[in-house]
């Protein structure tokens, strides 16, 4: 069940579905949430980094948060440069990656088989709340956040209709496999006591079974991340291609040292705002069933990653619907926006010009040429 679309996939079904307002909303809220990504994924690598010059105690704040912004400068610089540099920089790190999760998970396989699984003993004791398991689910889905970004990039990719499907068939579960297994290597090796009050799992993991080596760890969880820095960069860059045709603005950074407090704040709006748009979908399938879909699926399986969507967001806002009603000021916020910035067409003369220099200075400041659609030198 899909739409025939370009880069930003999710904006151009709502387009098709409510219309442009719903599509510039959706560029802001996708850019919203690609800049927590960056920010979250810049500090774990930041965390990671450090820590091996901070064997005895908790890296800097400072240090982190700095270091982190030389991971995204440096990133950025390198996908404004050239798309073949980033793509090696994303292969060798991908195979970084793989190879510390095979390495963890072998580890734990060999500590299971020699009799050590009192860990896996009364494993479900504890106390439990709803608010707690949505906010548990947050934290252990943006692990597997990029499952879409490949929808962003189709522009890029040879035969999508026929190589998009293969890699969802391929990519999913053997991501889901490797993480399931890295988890239960963690819980294996790792008491649950110990597990709740460590702020890096990977690190107290290798700690307790690598010795000598075990600074190895976070060097590898930091190569894995800043392969993941790169690769939300790379699909950020064609959200905001997209969004310079469609004339949506830019995004804020935020950055902040709280990782869980960005994951909390971003999820219940990106959540929502994914149930709009499969329930979207599902109304498209009923009013124009003859729409062109190179990917189609049994209506089930969109019921129930709505039903579980919902869960996500409403279990959490029964304890503090704090972050949802901030989630959903932004959206909201996006309308005059929106009108003053698109739908205005009749703008003053002052302003088109300052807008066009601007636009010129970009142009000859960072070596680029105008989008083929021309929208964003004409707003």
């Amino acid at each position: 069940m899909n739409c025939d679309c370009d880069s930003d996939c999710d904006s151009d079904c709502d387009k098709e579905q409510t219309g442009e307002i719903a599509s510039a909303k959706t560029i802001r809220r996708t850019n919203w949430k690609n800049s927590f990504c960056q920010a979250i994924v810049a500090l774990t690598f930041a965390e990671y980094a450090a820590k091996p010059f901070f064997p005895e105690c908790q890296p800097p704040d400072l240090a982190v948060k700095l270091l982190g912004t030389v991971c995204l400068c440096f990133l950025t610089a390198i996908n404004c440069l050239s798309v073949k540099w980033s793509m090696k920089i994303q292969d060798v790190f991908t195979a970084g990656k793989l190879i510390a999760l095979v390495l963890i998970t072998l580890t734990g396989v060999v500590w299971m088989f020699m009799g050590n699984t009192e860990n896996f003993e009364n494993m479900w004791e504890g106390n439990y709340s709803a608010d707690k398991v949505g906010f548990a689910f947050y934290s252990g889905l943006f692990a597997f956040g990029g499952w879409n970004y490949l929808n962003f990039v189709t522009e890029e990719l040879q035969d999508p209709y026929k190589n998009l499907p293969r890699a969802i068939w391929i990519a999913m579960p053997i991501v889901t496999i490797i993480y399931v297994l890295v988890n239960l290597a963690y819980f294996a090796v790792v008491p649950k006591i110990e597990m709740l009050s460590s702020l890096a799992v990977a690190i107290t993991f290798g700690n307790r079974m690598y010795g000598a080596l075990a600074f190895c760890i976070p060097i590898f969880v930091a190569l894995s991340t800043f392969g993941g820095v790169n690769g939300v960069l790379f699909t950020s860059a064609r959200l905001f291609a997209t969004g310079a045709k469609k004339c949506a603005l830019s995004i804020i950074m935020v950055f902040t040292a709280n990782v869980y407090a960005l994951i909390n704040y971003f999820s219940q709006m990106l959540w929502l705002s994914v149930v709009a748009s499969i329930a979207g979908l599902l109304w498209l399938r009923k009013t124009k069933p003859d729409l062109p879909r190179p990917i189609k699926v049994n209506l089930i399986l969109p019921l129930i990653f709505i039903v579980a969507c919902l869960v996500l967001v409403l279990l959490p806002s029964f304890s503090d619907p704090t972050d949802l009603i901030i989630g959903i000021l932004i959206t909201v916020a996006g309308i005059p926006v929106y009108y003053l910035g698109v739908e205005w067409k009749d703008k003053p003369t002052g302003y088109r010009k300052i807008s066009r220099t601007i636009n010129r200075i970009c142009l000859g400041l960072f070596n680029t040429i105008p989008v083929s659609s021309n929208a964003a030198m004409t707003s």
